[in-house]
């Protein structure tokens, strides 16, 4: 059994500063930076590593691979790799795309990896002006101390600023919103979240876009990783699950959105116009129903409410309807029971869900990978953190771009669709900082110079 070396040490820099700094100072290959309500977590290098497939899950563990073929459900599979796995209080973090929901569902799939999670090699909780660090190289732990120990508040110097067209494929999107509203009033669903692509043509500087716009947002969630070939941050509006230890279950859809300005009477306007639009409010409705039913299954009966219900949540440059719906699962059932329950988060794919995936699949341009998925991280104790993957910017293949989405129901106008996912795409598109033509700043490099164990 493995057991991780622990240290706790002071920062004195806000959490934000501490985990770009760590993220950015070459120490690892891999990382992924979560933050959620407790905090901020970042994990570095790889212990083991679970990947799914259209076709099987592998999993890596001390240079040995094994793989095994799945039929109907992989999360099954995914459990019992990581259950196996002889590291005492594990934590695994990475991602998952939107399409592991058509694996789920016995639809045809393309090649490409659908969930990718790391048991991290180090792992950085940064819970007020203290880091709790653990790892599983004492190496590895003293060049982390040290890089928090010589990291200072990054300067903010004139942004590099990055050009993006918000009206990239307007005209095709346009096209396939009226499609859907065709097909909704045929008969052939109730709502189906749309998505279009915005390319971005330059080359970012992942953890100071990320830094900028956290700090220009208000997530539930927000998140920066390497893994593999893809790069991603992103700020999360919702969760798509919430599982803790004791079992509780918590999910909270947002659904119904307008913008949001800064100017307080044009906000008001907007909210109170947002509360009595009947197209919005049917729209989160129905959502919410969506995910009592979808909780009902693996929660015990009788224990799936509704905490709150339509309330007006900031995001940003947005603001949306939310509620949140809670239960509690029998002894024995676990947080891959409440995930395979609810994902993909009805407020990022439709209802009912299979014909909402038939309309995605046909009038969106290409594969939705990480978008409309989960960033998550899952703990040994039972636990599951699963954020929403919206409000996001991705690198893979040599390209980068944001996506964004609206939920299209009968009553729903085209060009009210598109301006919402305008609105979107400027909770990122307008904090992005271009990659420095000069070499990274020396003192964030400092710890991975000095010959320490590196990953």
């Amino acid at each position: 059994m493995i057991h991780y070396r622990t240290a706790v040490t002071e920062t004195g820099h806000e959490p934000l500063d501490t985990a770009v700094a760590l993220a950015e100072s070459g120490l690892f290959g891999t990382y992924v930076v979560f933050e959620n309500a407790g905090g901020w977590c970042v994990a570095g290098g790889i212990v083991a590593e679970v990947v799914v497939t259209a076709d099987s899950v592998r999993c890596t563990w001390q240079g040995s691979t094994t793989e095994e073929p799945w039929y109907g459900d992989p999360l099954a599979k995914v459990q019992q790799f990581l259950d196996a796995l002889p590291v005492a209080g594990w934590a695994a973090y990475g991602w998952c795309a939107f399409e592991l929901a058509y694996a789920v569902t016995g639809m045809p799939l393309a090649g490409g990896v659908l969930l990718h999670l790391v048991v991290p090699e180090t792992e950085v909780v940064l819970d007020g002006g203290r880091a709790l660090l653990r790892s599983i190289h004492s190496g590895t732990l003293s060049a982390v101390e040290n890089v928090i120990a010589r990291a200072e508040a990054p300067a903010r110097p004139a942004r590099r600023t990055v050009e993006v067209d918000l009206d990239a494929n307007a005209g095709a999107y346009r096209g396939a919103v009226t499609s859907v509203v065709s097909d909704i009033r045929a008969g052939a669903l109730h709502k189906a979240v749309l998505s279009r692509v915005v390319p971005v043509d330059a080359e970012l500087d992942f953890p100071a876009s990320y830094a900028a716009g956290r700090r220009a947002n208000t997530p539930a969630r927000s998140f920066l990783l390497r893994m593999g070939d893809l790069q991603c941050f992103g700020f999360s509006p919702e969760t798509v699950v919430e599982v803790d230890a004791t079992g509780r279950v918590s999910s909270q859809p947002l659904a119904g959105t307008r913008a949001l300005t800064g100017d307080a009477d044009t906000d008001r306007r907007l909210r109170e116009d947002l509360l009595a639009d009947p197209k919005e409010l049917h729209e989160h409705a129905i959502s919410v129903k969506v995910a009592v039913d979808e909780l009902a299954g693996p929660c015990k009966p009788d224990t799936v409410v509704v905490e709150e219900y339509m309330t007006v949540k900031e995001r940003g440059s947005v603001q949306h309807l939310a509620s949140r719906v809670v239960g509690r699962m029998p002894e024995g059932a676990g947080p891959w029971d409440a995930f395979a329950a609810v994902f993909p988060a009805v407020t990022a794919s439709g209802v009912p869900k299979r014909p909402a995936y038939e309309a995605i699949r046909q009038y969106e341009p290409e594969p939705r990978g990480p978008y409309a998925g989960t960033v998550m991280r899952v703990t040994q104790d039972g636990g599951m953190d699963a954020a929403l993957v919206l409000r996001s910017v991705y690198a893979q293949g040599g390209r980068t771009w944001l996506r964004a989405g609206a939920g299209v129901v009968e009553h729903s106008r085209p060009e009210r669709e598109l301006e919402e996912t305008r609105e979107k795409l400027r909770c990122v598109a307008h904090t992005l900082v271009a990659r420095a033509e000069s070499p990274a700043e020396p003192l964030r490099l400092a710890a991975a110079a000095d010959g320490r164990s590196h990953c």
